[in-house]
């Protein structure tokens, strides 16, 4: 599904490994017609499991911190909405044309979503998730423990 700005939302299927074009995101409709659409009016691309659903109220934000692994982002758009999403954490995975995150909820319909750079008035870093720079240290045992299954040397 790709949502618009000023005007209605379209489905169709895309090419994940060809969708960003120079000129805009290229979509192929189920009547079988491929068209164009400009970064500038594209709002999110939102990749669902099926269409029926996608109507549906999603959540925008997290209710919690998040668990997944990456970088918690807040995205606001140019018309005032604000996304929330987790963007891996690496940095080889950032697109020219825009961010591919995570929704809060993967699991539900939205599996994930692509917010062209154009369509952004801010993007914000909530936090880091699961860094692999301060990965928690193993407690040393306690001096005053004994060691009950210990070999000891007599």
């Amino acid at each position: 599904m790709i949502r618009r700005f000023e005007k209605e939302s379209l489905a169709g299927y895309i090419n994940p490994a060809s969708y960003l074009q120079l000129t805009g995101i290229e979509l192929l409709s189920a009547q079988g017609n491929v068209s164009v659409i400009p970064y500038t009016e594209a709002k999110a691309i939102l990749f669902v499991r099926d269409f029926e659903s996608s109507s549906e109220p999603w959540r925008p934000v997290f209710q919690n911190r998040p668990k997944m692994e990456g970088l918690w982002l807040s995205l606001q758009f140019r018309d005032g909405d604000v996304i929330e999403g987790v963007l891996p954490n690496n940095l080889l995975q950032i697109d020219t044309h825009g961010f591919a995150i995570i929704p809060p909820d993967p699991y539900g319909n939205i599996q994930r979503v692509f917010v062209p750079r154009a369509a952004l008035r801010s993007v914000q870093v909530l936090g880091v998730v699961g860094s692999p720079l301060k990965r928690r240290k193993a407690k040393p045992a306690a001096r005053d423990q004994i060691g009950l299954f210990e070999e000891q040397n007599s």
